[in-house]
């Protein structure tokens, strides 16, 4: 394989071992030659050191050293240093992956093993998998701690705060508050406050500013009551004074087993509890107060390659959420946690086990592991019907469909569920048996509007596929769909030779969907577009909890944004804005005619809803990847949104910070 020129710098006129080096293969104590891993060293830097971290201490990415990675590749769970090779040569560097040589790929492996304390020596480090799965990480980890299945707070597991009640979550749509991920049960990220208007917006000033003092990733869905707003990074919960942004508390997480992604999207709150999840697979109480710990429950397991990314939603005593991890052949689920205590309720399997509904859609002609299914983004309820919307995303292994044939249910659908029990009520199967990673992201606004001259009931669906659709929640049916970004080679299968389609893996609709806008009838969406290029490998290979792709990708080397307004009765486009980077924060429209939005080149964006004319702009200094809310404090209408602590996917830059305006 012709290497990039990037790496050729990186390494050098040492690209290939030298004769002398090849002959040295008598054996010794250690498994591979310094040179091997100072070429390593310059490659990692060249190419996984934005996402691992210079020491490879962990950043967007996991850590590559240390007790928590010996523990991992130490030969148990069926993992070896062959597997860690597997999953290196497959999976990296981002986004090209599969774009280094095979050598390179191993010098890494070397410069890996040395930073673990693993001795260098005569012979070079072989790619054959026997000698790999010789080399004896095992004996370089500590003992590993048992994660513990339940914390109980030490003074209690019952808050001592307060609110908001099930009756004040009910009416959501009608507070000055910001009470869920998505505003209100209904997901519809409007708020019905005017002060703020397309007349004045130009007189927003920032009224203050909050650093969570970190830099992690940043995607959080502020949530605001009474004054008081919650934010959380991957272990940092905070609450803060939300018109003076003064610190209120402050609860941060110390993982307790291993972290599979490092991403968080937000918090629940009811009755005082402020729960959310953990990269660790936890879910977590703190009381509203003053953020004390009330209980944690082990919910998902890392070691399958589950994690929990999204936003919990709680109704009544329950607290629903489920596993990301889709990429890593998880067994998905949704399941439901008692609030006082996170015990379960109820769970519902969105790859059907055995003698389950749907199985029979997974048919497995080559014997090897599927899986698939998580949920990492918002879910919405209808409360009059009792009814839970859940979007399931894709299937597993990644790409290459033929191996796992059949719909795959309930991947990439609409599953709308009993809230109470969790039994499945109807479903909608937007992309059957997917072979782009085209995930359902998106189950929300649920409105009311009219649609072809009939009053209906919708539910919005959106996802990485680039298609908004509208769904009839009482019918079910399919009444129109909108493409919201560039859509190409849709229907051409992925070969081993290549296959450039749109959206990639990174497009459409990612983890902020639509906003609804009732006065103007309006629906309004981010969406990336990007590009990729995937081939198939001539082999499939599992290793459990790790990436399962089948094949790799390479990401276009440029992309945009839109942000698409879309009449909600008919599906027509009504006017797009164009960023030059992916769209992906948070779109919020106003009883102030205003949709406010964020870019990745750190602006914070208000346009008029109607026109789409721009009416106001304001740099945040880092790139807007989480949410946007407008909430009233003390009869006076403040807008914040989140800036800063992106991902290896959609950038890097800037500290985890929290911008609030109000009219001066």
């Amino acid at each position: 394989m012709r290497l990039p020129a990037q790496l050729a710098l990186a390494l050098g006129s040492a690209v290939i071992p030298s004769l002398v080096e090849a002959r040295q293969v008598t054996p010794a104590a250690g498994h591979y030659l310094p040179s091997q891993a100072e070429r390593g060293r310059r490659i990692f830097g060249a190419y996984c050191a934005l996402c691992h971290g210079a020491e490879l201490e962990g950043a967007t990415g996991p850590a590559l050293m240390g007790p928590a990675f010996l523990g991992k590749w130490n030969g148990g769970a069926g993992r070896t240093t062959d597997d860690l090779f597997t999953v290196l040569r497959t999976t990296m560097p981002k986004p090209a992956v599969g774009s280094l040589s095979g050598q390179a790929y191993l010098d890494v492996l070397a410069y890996v093993l040395q930073r673990n304390g693993l001795p260098a020596g005569t012979r070079a480090l072989s790619a054959q998998p026997a000698a790999l799965r010789a080399v004896p990480l095992a004996g370089l980890a500590p003992p590993k701690k048992v994660a513990p299945a339940f914390i109980a707070g030490e003074t209690g597991t019952s808050p001592s705060g307060s609110g908001p009640s099930q009756a004040e979550l009910n009416t959501a749509p009608d507070s000055s508050d910001w009470l869920y991920a998505t505003r209100d049960y209904a997901g519809t990220r409007y708020s019905p406050l005017g002060q703020v208007n397309r007349d004045n917006v130009g007189r927003l000033a920032v009224a203050c500013v909050y650093q969570l003092g970190s830099v992690e990733t940043f995607q959080s869905a502020p949530i605001v009551y009474r004054g008081t707003m919650y934010l959380t990074t991957t272990r940092i919960t905070a609450a803060i004074d939300a018109a003076t942004c003064k610190p209120r508390w402050r609860y941060e997480w110390a993982p307790k087993d291993d972290e599979v992604w490092a991403n968080n999207r937000g918090v629940a709150i009811k009755d005082g509890y402020v729960v959310r999840g953990t990269a660790d697979g936890y879910l977590v109480a703190l009381d509203a107060a003053d953020g004390r710990l009330l209980w944690a429950r082990q919910v998902a397991h890392p070691a399958e390659g589950e994690t929990i990314t999204m936003a919990p939603l709680i109704y009544q005593d329950l607290a629903i959420i489920g596993p990301a991890g889709s990429e890593n052949n998880i067994q998905g689920w949704i399941g439901a946690f008692r609030l006082s205590d996170g015990e379960p309720r109820w769970r519902f399997n969105t790859v059907p086990r055995p003698g389950e509904p749907g199985r029979e859609t997974w048919p497995d002609p080559r014997k090897i592991p599927m899986g698939g299914g998580a949920v990492w983004t918002p879910l919405s309820l209808d409360v009059a019907r009792g009814e839970l919307y859940v979007g399931v995303t894709n299937p597993s292994p990644d790409l290459p469909a033929e191996l796992r044939p059949g719909k795959n249910l309930y991947t990439n659908a609409v599953v709308a569920l009993d809230v109470r029990t969790g039994t499945l009520r109807w479903y909608d199967q937007l992309v059957p048996n997917d072979a782009h990673d085209w995930d359902l992201t998106q189950v929300s606004p649920l409105i009311r509007t009219t649609v072809a001259g009939k009053d209906r009931n919708l539910l919005i669906t959106a996802g990485k596929d680039g298609l908004l659709h509208a769904l009839d929640r009482e019918t079910h049916e399919r009444l129109y769909e909108t493409a919201v970004t560039t859509r190409l080679n849709v229907d051409a299968p992925i070969t081993k030779s290549g296959t450039r389609f749109c959206p990639g893996f990174l497009g459409g609709v990612e983890w902020n969907g639509p906003a609804y806008h009732p006065g103007a009838n309006l629906l309004v969406v981010p969406a990336v577009d990007f590009c990729m290029t995937a081939k198939l490998a001539d082999t499939v290979r599992h290793v459990p909890g790790e990436l399962y792709l089948g094949g790799t990708i390479a990401v276009d080397s440029v992309s945009q944004g839109w942000l698409t307004a879309i009449d909600a009765s008919s599906g027509a486009v009504r006017w797009k804005y164009r960023s030059p980077r992916p769209m992906v924060g948070a779109v919020t429209t106003t009883a102030g005619g205003l949709v406010l939005a964020g870019e990745l080149t750190g602006d914070f964006l208000a346009f008029d809803a109607e026109s789409g004319k721009e009416l106001y702009r304001f740099y945040t200094g880092a790139g807007i990847l989480g949410g946007i809310v407008s909430y009233a404090v003390g009869g006076r209408q403040h807008v914040a949104t989140v800036s800063g602590g992106g991902s290896f996917n959609f950038g890097r830059e800037g500290a985890a910070t929290v911008v609030v305006f109000t009219l001066r």
